[in-house]
C-alpha cells in the first residue's frame, strides 16, 4: 500500500515515498530532500551466514550520473567501480548503523543507496545517510533504531543547518553528525580550525536537529513498519565461558594480555589458545566457536582492568602517550619525506611536488568537474602487523584513512597563487598498534615542510578510547588508544588540528551512543595531547617549512600574459607550445585568466622557456633589442626567429655598417644574433637591424 510522508527540515521539504517502488526487498523508500531523490533499500539473508565471527553487512552507495545530466566517460560509457566519494559515503552511513544491529546477528545484510537524481541546494550524501536509516528502520531486519544524520557547515562565520554542495565546498566547517533518540552515535568533519568550544556547539546543534527527524521517522514506523523477524543467536554459550575459566583463571587471562609488547601478548595468546583446544578436544562444537570465545573473554579482561583498576594493558597512565619520535629526509631524492612514530605505529610519509596540471579530476555528482590539487593516499600492508598477505589495492578503510588525513591537512595548504604546484602525500605502514590514520597526519606535515610547502601551521593527530560501565557515568576516557584498546574498548575518537583549532574529526563506536560528558571529555583530552606533540616532538624535528623545494623537485616559475595572447603562445594544434616544450624539457600551464606556469629541474631551460613566452607574447617595438636565429636567406635579406611561430626580417642594407654584396658574406643558417627592431617594414614585416644595435 503506497503511502507519503513529508516533513519541513532546514527550510526544504523531506518526502518519502513508502509502497511505491521495490515491494521485494526487506525495506524500501524513495527519498526526496527539494529534488534530490534516492532510492534506500534493506535487504536481509534468511539464515546466518556460517564460519564467520562477525556481522556481514554491506553499505553501498552508487552514484548514477543521470542524476546530474551527464553520460559516463570512457570506453564503456557506463558507471564503473565506486568513486573514492562514494566510498567515504558508504562508510559514514556504516559506522552510525553496525552498532545498532544486534551483536549475535549473522544474517547477511545489504544497504543500498542509488542517487537518481540531484538537486545542488540538497546534497544526495544526506539524504542517502537520512534513507538508510529509515528503511532499515521500517524493515522486519533487527535494528534498535531509528537514527538520523544532520550536517552543519558554517558560512562567513555562522552555522548552516543542511548546507547546499557549494556551501559545503567552500564554507569553514563540513560536520556531520548521526544520533539516536538519546545520544550521538556518530561525527565526521572536516574544518578550518574551528575552535573546539564551537566545534561542540555544532555538534550538539545538529544532535538537536537530529530529534526532530527521528521523531518524524517514528511516526512513519507506527503506520507501515514492519515486525521484526526472528534470528539464530550466535552469542557464545554462558556454560562455554565458565569452562575456560576453571581452566585459564581471570588472573593468569590479565597476566597474558598486560605487557606493551604486541608480539608477546599474541604469543601468550597463542599459549592460551592451544590449552583450551586441548581441553575442548572432545567438544567440536566448542571448537568451532574457540576463536570468538577468547576474543570476548579477552575482552571482558581488558575492559575490567581498564574500568575497575584503571590498568592499561601496556601498563601506561590513562592520560598518557606512548613514546613518541619524529625526523625528517628518511628518505633520499624524494622531494620531501618525514616519519613518525608513536609506540609500535610507525609511519614514513613521502611527499611529490608537480605542475599544476597533474592535479586530479573528479567527474561525480556535480554539475560542473572539479579538480582536486592535493592529494593523500595511505598504505596498510599486512607486513606492518606481522601478517603475510598479498596486496591487492587500496580498501575502504585505506580510502577512508586517506581521506581523513588529506581532510585535516587542506585548511593549512597555501593556496595556489603561494604555491603553483600539485601536491601528493603518500602515507605508508611500517608498524601499526593503533591510530596510524593520526600518526599518518603528524608524518604529513612534517613531509610537506620538509618539501618546501609553505604549510601556515603544524597539524598533529591523535585518538581517544574509551570503555563503559553499567551507566551513563560510569566510564574512562583514555588518551592514545593503542590496537588492543581499540578492539576491545567502545569507541575511536579521532581529532586533527592546529594550535588555534580542530581540522578533523572521525568518531566511530560500537556501543549505543556517546553523552556529552564523554564527547567534552574526549575533545578536551585530544586537544591537551595535540599540543604536546606539536611543542614536544614535531615542532624540533621541523620547525618551518624550507624556504625552496629541494634539488630533486620541480621548479616553477609563473608570469601573466594577456589573455588574448594565449593563441600564439599555443599555435595552431599546439605547434608553437610543443616546439618550446621540445626545445627546453619544461611543462607549460597556461590557464584561462592568462597565468602561465613553467616547471622544470633545469633553471637555464626554465628561463629560456620564459623568454620565449614573452617575446611571443610581447608587441614588437621600435627599439627593442632581441636575439634571434637564422632561419632563412634570401637575395634581400634574412629571417630570423625569435621564438617558436615568431620571425623578423633583417634587410640586407641593415646587416652590416660596411657594404656586403652578399648575405651569406655575414650570415649563415643557425646563427644567432643581437638585433634591434625598426618597426613594421611596408609589406607590414616586423623589420630589424644588425648594424645599429649599441
Amino acid at each position: 500500500m503506497y503511502k507519503n510522508f513529508t516533513m519541513e527540515l532546514a527550510g526544504r521539504t523531506l518526502s518519502v515515498d513508502i509502497g511505491r517502488v521495490c515491494a521485494q526487498a526487506n525495506g524500501a523508500a524513495l527519498i526526496k530532500y527539494g529534488d534530490t531523490t534516492v532510492l534506500s533499500t534493506a535487504t536481509a539473508s534468511d539464515k546466518p551466514r556460517e564460519g564467520i565471527d562477525f556481522f556481514p553487512l554491506s553499505v553501498e552507495y552508487e552514484e548514477k550520473l543521470y542524476a546530474v545530466g551527464k553520460i559516463p566517460g570512457g570506453f564503456n560509457k557506463r558507471e564503473g567501480k565506486a568513486s573514492e566519494n562514494a566510498i567515504l559515503t558508504s562508510r559514514v552511513i556504516d559506522r552510525p548503523m553496525r552498532p545498532l544491529f544486534p551483536k549475535d546477528y549473522r544474517n547477511d545484510v545489504t544497504l543500498n543507496n542509488m542517487v537518481m537524481s540531484v538537486d545542488p541546494e540538497c546534497r544526495p550524501e544526506l539524504t542517502a545517510m537520512i534513507g538508510a536509516a529509515l528503511v532499515t528502520s521500517i524493515s522486519d531486519i533487527p535494528f534498535d533504531g531509528p537514527c538520523a544524520t544532520t550536517q552543519i557547515g558554517m558560512v562567513d562565520g555562522q552555522f548552516v543547518v543542511n548546507p547546499s554542495q557549494e556551501q559545503w565546498k567552500n564554507g569553514d566547517l563540513n560536520l556531520t553528525v548521526a544520533s539516536t533518540a538519546q545520544k550521538v552515535i556518530m561525527i565526521e568533519a572536516g574544518a578550518n580550525e574551528i575552535p573546539e568550544d564551537k566545534m561542540i556547539e555544532a555538534i550538539y546543534m545538529a544532535h538537536e536537529i537530529n530529534q526532530t527527524i527521528i521523531a518524524f521517522m517514528n511516526q512513519i514506523v507506527a503506520e507501515v513498519g514492519k515486525e521484526k523477524h526472528s534470528y539464530t543467536s550466535c552469542a557464545i554459550p554462558e556454560e562455554m565461558f565458565a569452562a575456560m575459566k576453571e581452566i585459564v583463571t581471570p588472573e593468569e587471562m590479565e597476566e597474558a594480555v598486560f605487557t606493551d609488547e604486541k608480539q608477546v601478548r599474541e604469543e601468550n595468546i597463542r599459549n592460551i589458545s592451544a590449552k583450551l583446544e586441548e581441553a575442548f578436544a572432545e567438544k567440536e562444537e566448542w571448537l568451532e566457536i574457540l576463536g570468538e570465545a577468547l576474543y570476548q573473554y579477552q575482552k571482558k579482561t581488558v575492559r575490567k582492568m581498564i574500568l575497575k583498576d584503571h590498568k592499561r594493558p601496556d601498563g601506561r597512565e590513562i592520560t598518557q602517550i606512548r613514546p613518541l619520535a619524529a625526523e625528517v629526509d628518511l628518505i633520499p631524492r624524494v622531494h620531501g619525506s618525514a616519519m613518525f612514530t608513536r609506540g609500535q605505529t610507525q609511519i614514513c610519509t613521502v611527499t611529490t611536488l608537480a605542475p599544476l596540471s597533474e592535479q586530479q579530476r573528479i567527474d561525480g555528482l556535480d554539475v560542473n568537474e572539479t579538480n582536486k590539487r592535493y592529494m593523500h593516499h595511505y598504505n596498510f600492508p599486512s607486513y606492518s602487523v606481522g601478517e603475510t598477505k598479498p596486496s591487492r589495492g587500496p580498501g575502504r578503510r585505506e580510502i577512508g584513512h586517506g581521506a581523513l588525513a588529506e581532510k585535516a591537512l587542506v585548511p593549512v595548504l597555501p593556496s595556489e597563487a603561494e604555491f603553483p604546484y600539485a601536491i601528493r602525500t603518500v602515507s605508508e605502514t611500517f608498524e601499526s598498534n593503533g591510530s596510524t590514520s593520526q600518526a599518518s597526519i603528524c608524518a604529513s606535515t612534517m613531509s610537506l615542510m620538509a618539501a618546501g610547502v609553505p604549510i601556515k601551521k603544524q597539524v598533529a593527530g591523535i585518538s581517544c578510547g574509551l570503555v563503559t560501565g553499567d551507566s551513563d557515568d560510569d566510564y574512562i576516557v583514555l588518551t592514545d588508544i593503542q590496537g588492543l584498546e581499540d578492539f576491545f574498548g567502545d569507541m575511536d575518537f579521532k581529532v586533527a588540528g592546529t594550535h588555534d583549532g580542530i581540522t578533523a574529526i572521525q568518531m566511530d563506536i560500537k556501543i549505543h551512543g556517546l553523552t556529552r560528558p564523554i564527547v567534552e571529555e574526549a575533545i578536551r583530552r585530544t586537544k591537551e595531547a595535540r599540543e604536546y606533540i606539536l611543542n614536544e616532538i614535531m615542532t624540533p624535528a621541523i620547525a618551518e617549512p624550507r624556504k625552496e623545494v629541494g634539488p630533486y623537485a620541480p621548479k616553477i616559475i609563473q608570469i601573466q600574459i594577456d589573455p588574448e595572447k594565449i593563441g600564439d603562445v599555443v599555435g595552431q594544434r599546439g605547434k608553437t607550445i610543443n616546439t618550446i616544450i621540445d626545445r627546453t624539457g619544461v611543462k607549460i600551464d597556461i590557464t584561462d585568466d592568462g597565468a602561465v606556469s613553467i616547471c622544470g629541474t633545469d633553471s637555464d631551460m626554465m628561463n629560456k622557456a620564459l623568454e620565449m613566452v614573452r617575446i611571443i607574447t610581447t608587441d614588437f617595438e621600435e627599439g627593442q633589442v632581441f636575439k634571434g636565429k637564422v632561419v632563412s636567406i634570401k637575395e634581400f635579406g634574412a629571417f630570423l626567429e625569435f621564438a617558436p611561430g615568431k620571425e623578423g626580417m633583417v634587410h640586407i642594407s641593415k646587416i652590416s655598417k660596411d657594404r656586403i654584396n652578399r648575405v651569406e658574406d655575414v650570415l649563415t643558417l643557425g646563427d644567432e644574433v643581437k638585433v634591434v627592431c625598426l618597426g613594421k617594414d611596408k609589406m607590414g614585416r616586423i623589420s630589424f637591424s644588425m648594424k645599429d644595435v649599441k
